[in-house]
Parts: C-alpha cells; structure tokens; sequence
C-alpha cells in the first residue's frame, strides 16, 4: 500500500485547520479537554466512515465506559448509575463541548467505591468460606443488574472471592494430610481454607496498590477510547507510553513470553503466541487459554482477574532469564500452573520459512507466513513479498511439484507486499481494490508479467487469518488461481489504519508529548467487487478446527463497519488446469469421512458448550466432580494432537547448512515439522495438491494431442 502518500493525504487533511487549535482560546488549559478537542477533530475529518456523535452515540459511550470500568459489576450501585445516568442523553453535546463533567463524576465515584471495596473484601475473607453449601455463582456478568444496595454488594463480593478462590483451596486440599517436606505436621482442611483466603486477599492487596498507584491521566484515557471505540474497533488512542510500546512493538522485539492479550471478565486471554518465544517454545499454552494469576518466582501469585491489561502485562513482562509463574484457565476449562522463564522475543519466527514435504516418491513445499511484514521506513529491507519470493524460488529448485502457502493465524500487515506477493503466481492483473472515505476507488495490479510459480498451489487459512491474508486468499480465489482450504470464513478485517501523532496538528502545545491516534482510513475490496469486512474470505473446502464456534471475528467485535460491495476491477480468471469443481469435490469428500476431521469437530462443539457454560457451582465437590470431567474430555481428545499423517517433512539444504552454526534454528524446525506431521488440514493440503498436478498433467497430455 502507499502508506507515505495516504498517510501525507490524511494529515493534510486535518491539518488545513491545524490554526484552529493554536488560535483557539482554551477558557482552561486543561490537556484532558485539549486531547479531546484534538482526537474528537481527527474522528471527524480523517475517519473513513465518521459517526454522528448524537444521543444514539451518548447512549453508547455511557454505557460502555461504565462497563470497561465495571465489568463485573462490583463497585458500582444501582444508586451511583441512576445519578450517572442524567448525563447519558447530554455526553454528544460534552464532547462537542469539550465539557468532561461526567467523566469527573464517574472517576470520582469510582475512587470513592474503590476505597469503599478495600475495606470490603478484607472483611468478606476474614470468614472461612463453606465449600460444603450448595451454591453457585453466574458469571454472565452483562446481563447482570448492579447491586441494590450495599448489603446486595457484600453478598455479590462474597460469592465472587469464594469463586476465586476455590481453585486456590482446591490445590491446597491435595496436600491435606501429606507431610511437608521440610518435616513438621501435615496440613489440615481448616488450614488450606485459610491459607486459600490468603493468597486471595493478598493477590486483592496487590491489586489495589497497582489501583492506587494509577494517576487521573490513566483513568481519562479509558474515557477517551471509550469514545473512540464507538468508531470502529481497529481505531485507538496511544497515550505518549502506549506509543513508545507501539514503536517498540513494530521495531520486532519483545522482552517477556511471547504472547499477545486482550482483557476479558476473568482475566487476560491469550489471542497471540509469537513464534520463538517462551510461551511457544513451552508449547503447553495455546490461543483461547485466559491468565488468571501472575506470580513471580517464590511468590504468591497475584490474581489479575478485573485487573487492567496493562497492569496485568507489567506483572507478566520482565527481565530476561527471569521466571513468572502463570495461573491459566485452558480453553477446556481446566486449570493449570505454569512456569515460563522470560526472555527477548526475536520476530525472526515471524519470517517466511518453507520446508519440503516428502509423499512417496513426490516432493512437495510448505511456505509458513505468520505475518506481511515490512519495514515501513525503507522497503528495501526485508518484507514478506521478498521472503516469499526466495522461498519459492528454493523450493522450486529442490524439486517440489506442488506449494502450500499457509496463512493460518496470518493477522495481516503491508498491503504493499500483498500485491506483489499475488504477483509471484499470475501473469499479471488487478489484485485488490482500496476506497477512501467519499471517494472513487483505487486499483492495485500486479504489473509484472514474470510468473514465479505456474504448479498447484493451496491456500491454508482459518478464522484468525485476518487483513492482507484475507486479500491474498480472496484475488487467488477470484482467478481461480488457488485452491482456498480453511475455516468457514476468515477473520473479517477488510479496513486499513494509519498512526497520526497528534503533535503534528497543533502548532505549538504547552502540554507535552500528546500521544496518537490509529485511525481506520480505508476500506478494501476483493477484484470480484466484494467486501472481506465482515464476511472474510468463504474457504473452497471448509474444515472445521478447534475455533469453528467460538466468537472470534471481526463480526464479533464491538462497532465493526458494515459489509458492502462496488463495482468489480477488469481480471480474468486463470486458464491453467485448475478444475475447481473436481478438486473441491474430491477434497470435500475426503474431509467428510476423515476420523480425524470428526474428532476435531466434537472437540470444537464441546469448547463452545464450556464457553456458554455460565453457571459455576461454589460447593467444592460439585467442583471436583466437574473438574475430574474436564480432565476426562481433555484426555479423550489428546488423540487429536497424537495424529500422524505419515508425511516426511525437510528442511531445505541453505538452512541445514546453518544448523551447524545454529542448534537453535534446529530445534525450531524440528519442533516446526513435528507439528506438520501432526496436522491432518496439511495432509490434505498434500492430497489437493496431488489432484492438482494430476489435473495439470491431464491438460499436458491433452495439449500434446491437440497440438
């Protein structure tokens, strides 16, 4: 994409009235009303689809600030939010205004039930809890109302500390009646209920001095990306600290184990793991498991559950070599303990690799792209597209007969690289289509005639291939150039974002470092008209995985644009010896009556069944009973990750010659192929592949006769 130019076009488009904010006269200079006034301006002009900001729009804001502050409804009453609610109809007309009176009230408000809640929980885990009473707990904490009254209050903070803690009493109970091995008496029920509640209140300690710590400033950036968020969810406020990380993030290094978060209820959900890092190289950790306590070696884990994220992360984060003990919640509901010693995350996993595949006499090749790299500054350094094109070209040299390109958890990237990409596997023509906001459309083609690979190729995605991914699927699906096997749809992102510093619209500030916006500026569009956003890219041949009904897509997020198509580009479709509907067919079938496949599909059903599950019981055997059940169901699907496909899988000669140098880089590829030969959606990858070429040699011989 032509980031400089678009990024240029935007900036001076919100600069034309840049005057405007250094003339204007502010009756008080107050940063809070400035980043407002500011970030509510960029929203207006640079935004791609901007939002009336109306009562419909005040309605939202209300509500969903009260809930990112409150999400499991334990601070606030019923009271405070009808007090609040006298602004919910007023907050467009504040915004305009720069008037931040709600704000005040509710962040006063909050300090105040805050303190209230310190003195609260310590009085709730100063009484042993009865783990014998039948009681549960309902964690649907949306569809809950606030508490009446404060005694309503108390019992809701009771019900939620003895949930926190029955994990905690639960590990403690294994070790009543076992002797300690330093010598002394064993420990009785009594004491492991009391020594849960005080690792549940000291991890509540923890929490609130990390609460306290927080400044005024921490609490209006999550009033200013409340309102934000209403745009769309890809648009977002950095505070000066969140762009530093921002910056450190795109320079491809992180210190600390490798895994991406997002906030959730009851604690911080793994959505990421970043090849070569701990938390990959562990391998017991996986997308969908939620961190519910943090500890530091030797130490009480703190539990981070209502915690901010990044509060959370800074708990997580740490010196390289360092250990951090991880409470984790698996995504099939079983609880687990496990330790990670940090370390500096290199993104060089984040690179293209390629293996050779061997299937009897035939050779094949694996190109694994986890993400469209490149350096924005200088394109000339390494970008996806160039990788990618090496890696063809090595395997092309190696004999394979047929190319995967994988895009599996592809969350997207330089939309520049995307069309040269596509580039290496046709002749030439358009590959996307980009509209900016009350503007015609932009056609990005593929002008290079050379074709770098003319044999089968398969395109692997799944729900979490997201942005350039999808466009790369979606122009080798419309020429009918590759066969697409994947999850129903993909992720759903079909918009593009640019980073605005807000320093660079005013003219002088006398407020210091003012941070950045990231707004939504574009939109894409498949060649074939349709829009990715929302819908994804449709796979050729469908195959469920473990994610199949979980919400996990852009249609899930919070204030996603719309769908929408235009009109489509001039492109024809491939004339090579594709025959889709054969190959499709035959894959279809195959994945229909594959046991594997079916496993994988229960295994999914039965994650979703847990995820709904919203009702936890409090008495500890009901909790023992339906752990025993969760460990029973994980075990019986173990047999998923024990599938052999019976496949070899190589390194290719350049990278062998660098094992001999590099013990690391091995480890990683063997622990790499170890994983291809266990995944049943690239050995059908192989068998499409197979068709293929059988297709090709068809149209071969068939050319000959003709000829």
């Amino acid at each position: 994409m032509k980031r400089n130019l678009a990024y240029s076009l935007l900036v001076m488009l919100i600069s034309v009235a840049s005057c405007s904010f250094t003339n204007k006269s502010f009756e008080n200079d107050d940063k809070d009303k400035l980043l407002l006034d500011l970030i509510t301006y960029v929203l207006e002009k640079g935004h791609y689809e901007p939002k009336n900001i109306d009562d419909d729009f005040s309605v939202s804001v209300f509500e969903d600030f009260i809930d990112v502050l409150d999400p499991t409804k334990r601070y606030f009453l019923e009271e405070d939010i009808k007090e609040f609610e006298q602004y919910k109809f007023q907050l467009d007309d504040q915004i305009k205004s720069t008037d931040i009176s709600f704000f005040n009230l509710v962040y006063a408000r909050l300090r105040q039930r805050m303190t209230e809640a310190e003195t609260l929980y310590k009085e709730v885990l100063e009484k042993p809890f009865d783990y014998s009473k039948k009681e549960s707990i309902n964690i649907d904490y949306e569809k809950m109302a606030f508490a009446s009254s404060k005694k309503e209050l108390r019992e809701r903070w009771r019900q939620q500390l003895k949930y926190a803690t029955l994990g905690t009493y639960d590990s403690k109970m294994k070790l009543v009646g076992e002797k300690p091995e330093e010598g002394g008496k064993p420990m009785t029920q009594k004491e492991a209920e009391k020594s849960a509640r005080e690792s549940t209140k000291k991890t509540l300690d923890e929490f609130f001095d990390f609460v306290n710590d927080l400044q005024r400033k921490d609490w209006f950036v999550q009033y200013i990306n409340t309102i934000v968020d209403e745009f769309d969810p890809h648009t977002y406020y950095f505070a000066p600290d969140e762009k530093d990380k921002f910056d450190t993030s795109m320079s491809g290094k992180f210190e600390g184990i490798g895994a991406r978060l997002q906030k959730k209820p009851e604690g911080a959900k793994i959505v990421d793991i970043i090849s070569g890092g701990p938390v990959w190289r562990d391998a017991r950790l996986e997308v969908g498991d939620q961190i519910l306590k943090v500890g530091q070696e030797g130490e009480e884990p703190i539990n981070i559950v209502g915690m901010r994220l990044d509060d959370a992360i800074k708990l997580i984060k740490g010196p390289k070599g360092t250990v951090v003990e991880l409470t984790v919640r698996k995504i099939d509901g079983s609880l687990e303990t496990v330790q990670l010693t940090r370390d500096v995350v290199e993104l060089e996993e984040s690179f293209a690799k390629s293996a050779n595949i061997i299937k009897d006499d035939r050779k094949y090749g694996i190109i694994d792209l986890p993400k469209f790299y490149v350096d924005f500054d200088d394109y000339t350094e390494r970008n996806a597209a160039t990788d990618v094109a090496k890696e063809v070209e090595r395997l092309k040299q190696e004999g394979a007969e047929g190319l995967i390109l994988d895009l599996r958890d592809n969350g997207g990237g330089s939309l520049k690289t995307v069309v040269e990409m596509a580039g290496l596997f046709i002749k030439d023509g358009p590959i996307v289509q980009v509209r900016s906001s009350g503007k015609g459309k932009d056609v990005y083609d593929d002008k290079d005639e050379r074709i770098q690979w003319d044999g089968p190729l398969v395109i692997l995605v799944n729900e979490l291939s997201a942005s350039a991914s999808e466009i790369l699927a979606a122009a080798m699906q419309d020429y009918k150039r590759a066969i697409v096997i994947g999850s129903k749809q993909t992720f759903g992102k079909g918009t593009v974002q640019n980073v605005i510093p807000l320093d660079n619209i005013v003219r002088s500030n006398e407020h210091g470092d003012l941070g950045a916006i990231k707004i939504t500026t574009q939109k894409f569009y498949r060649i074939n008209g349709g829009s990715t956003q929302l819908e994804g890219v449709k796979s050729d041949v469908v195959v469920p995985d473990k994610y199949s009904y979980i919400d996990l897509g852009e249609r899930d997020q919070a204030n996603p644009l719309k769908w929408d198509k235009i009109s489509p580009a001039d492109y024809k479709p491939w004339d090579g010896y594709i025959d889709y509907e054969k190959t499709i067919a035959n894959s279809t079938k195959r994945m229909a009556n594959n046991p594997q496949i079916k496993l994988i599909e229960e295994n999914a059903k039965w994650l979703k069944l847990e995820s709904d599950e919203t009702e936890i019981s409090l008495n500890y055997d009901t909790y023992r009973e339906e752990e025993k059940e969760h460990k029973k169901r994980s075990d019986y699907f173990k047999a998923i990750s024990e599938y052999d496909s019976k496949l070899t899988f190589e390194s290719l000669k350049y990278e062998e010659q660098l094992f001999t140098k590099d013990s690391v880089l091995r480890e990683k590829r063997d622990r790499w192929h170890k994983a291809l030969a266990k995944d049943v959606y690239v050995e059908e990858a192989v068998n499409v592949l197979e068709d293929l070429q059988k297709n090709n040699i068809e149209q071969s011989k068939l050319a000959a006769v003709k000829g």
